[in-house]
């Protein structure tokens, strides 16, 4: 059940990515996208027999977001829809990557699917295809049926198999007009936010759970897959999108080497081991002992989640800078995955989490382009001819409409700018990454975070839902209309009027 060890090569400086003043130009066929998640910008939370997800029940208890903010309204796109689409087409963008509800479609989690919820995503896709933007599907981004969850949730294996019947019924419905889809995004953030440290839904704080949970994710995206094969054309492509992490030890000190290899197992080698190589790290098992024999892993499991991707998935947003903790305090964590006195990272309390230098983002995440440009070259060389596509990258910025109420948002551009060029560097270096998915299209409910922290590059007025596209959405759109990636000090004017439209029900998020 184990993995050869990756050694984890310290970081002692960053290097340049490109040159401001270098013309940065793509491969005509690259596809420039967006992306969201059904719970983050939907709304229409009890229409249609959507029943509650973990995130509805987790949101309305008292203390668990800010502000006690939900998605019950979100940005409404359940009934904006057409709007948000026409703004996507008239940015120039050529892909969408959204999730579908799983409660909307199959309310229990088990049974017969809904088919008027099943009708919203058929229509979505329609709508799409109309403007010609390719639709990538993800299946799973977090919202797991409240029944589910009273029934064990994802450490209980049966989870994984209600996936693969949902995956089913889904694929058979959107199959013949979706080519791409994910089966999962950020399983480690279901995992071990959500039972581990507790600050995602459902907010559980088990270590060992956490990592049965884990190994149900991988099973899940394994038996999801053979669903998914079996009611799709054979052109259809199938992945997952991992949020992996470029982990760097402080310092060439064997103790801090240690400490970053017991995270990068925890961060990628938990879930990339299974997909890529058919096993878990050795040191994981090790690191773990603990916590948990992994008799969870029963014989075939391995096989059934090493499923041949057609692609892998990478979302990144900053890499994580880690040490050995001071034997006389518990090291401090600060990883940028909200506050609890629980930590993520199940065996690994003697690791310090360290703030890299740098410009940040208003979540605190250090900007550092390098470390999108590392993974893309790390998973170039584990799995040789594998395509990637940037399935979720970007930066939440202090964004404010000015007196003329259009938004200006240049650090935005500058992120963008920085790791395109990433990317970019990556391609040139033998990397076959065939897209990028900025997160995201438009501001939304920021899970924990409630509305306070803004991704989009399409401005929000959450009392009155109008979308006015910031300065980045312009930018973004040249890019994708041209293949060359403006300069950053470029000015873009964003535009002043907004485009939802009247359909739905205007207000504040609740």
């Amino acid at each position: 059940m184990s993995e050869p060890a990756t050694p984890v090569t310290p970081v002692t400086s960053v290097p340049s990515v490109m040159s401001e003043t270098t013309p940065v130009t793509f491969p005509p066929a690259f596809l420039w996208g967006a992306a969201t998640s059904a719970y983050q910008i939907e709304g229409a939370v009890r229409e249609d027999g959507r029943t509650p997800s973990i995130w509805d029940t987790f949101s309305h208890t008292p203390g668990r977001t800010a502000g006690g903010e939900t998605g019950d309204i979100a940005v409404d796109h359940y009934h904006r829809y057409r709007e948000d689409v026409a703004l996507m087409a008239r940015l120039g963008l050529n892909a969408y990557r959204f999730s579908v509800s799983w409660p909307r479609v199959q309310p229990t989690g088990r049974g017969p699917a809904v088919q008027r919820g099943l009708d919203f995503y058929r229509r979505l896709v329609d709508e799409l295809l109309a403007h010609g933007i390719r639709p990538a599907v993800t299946l799973y981004h977090w919202d797991l049926p409240q029944e589910l969850e009273d029934a064990g949730g994802w450490p209980e294996r049966e989870t994984a198999y209600r996936f693969a019947e949902y995956a089913h019924i889904v694929g058979e419905a959107l199959g013949d007009r979706v080519e791409q889809w994910i089966t999962l995004n950020e399983p480690w953030c279901s995992a071990f936010l959500g039972y581990a440290s507790g600050v995602h839904a459902p907010g559980r704080t088990d270590p060992a759970a956490a990592l049965r949970a884990a190994h149900h994710l991988n099973l899940a995206h394994g038996l999801g897959t053979t669903a998914l094969r079996a009611v799709m054309p054979a052109r259809n492509t199938v992945t997952i999108s991992l949020n992996s992490t470029a982990v760097r030890p402080l310092s060439q000190r064997p103790a801090d080497l240690a400490a970053a290899r017991r995270i990068d197992d925890l961060a990628n080698g938990v879930f990339h081991g299974p997909l890529l190589h058919g096993a878990y790290p050795e040191s994981l098992f090790t690191a773990t002992a603990p916590l948990t024999d992994w008799s969870h892993v029963r014989d075939g499991d391995l096989a059934a989640v090493h499923q041949p991707l057609d692609a892998l998935g990478l979302n990144y947003y900053t890499p994580s800078l880690v040490s050995a903790a001071d034997s006389d305090a518990p090291g401090p964590r600060a990883d940028g995955h909200g506050a609890s006195a629980h930590s993520p990272w199940p065996g690994a309390d003697d690791v310090a989490f360290h703030q890299a230098p740098g410009e940040r983002t208003e979540m605190g995440w250090t900007i550092d382009p390098t470390g999108l440009h590392e993974l893309i070259m790390r998973y170039t060389r584990e799995a040789p001819g594998l395509p990637l596509y940037i399935t979720e990258n970007g930066a939440a910025c202090d964004d404010k409409p000015d007196p003329d109420g259009r938004v200006h948002d240049p650090e935005r551009i500058a992120y963008l700018h920085g790791h395109l060029s990433a990317v970019r560097r990556a391609i040139g270096d033998g990397a076959d990454v065939r897209g990028y998915y900025l997160w995201s299209l438009m501001d939304n409910f920021e899970w924990a975070y409630g509305y306070d922290k803004r991704f989009g590059a399409v401005y929000v007025d959450y009392g009155t839902l109008e979308r006015t596209p910031k300065s980045s959405a312009r930018w973004y759109g040249e890019a994708a209309r041209t293949g060359v990636l403006p300069a950053p000090g470029t000015p873009w004017t964003p535009d002043t009027a907004g485009t939802a439209g009247t359909a739905g029900t205007a207000g504040t998020p609740q």
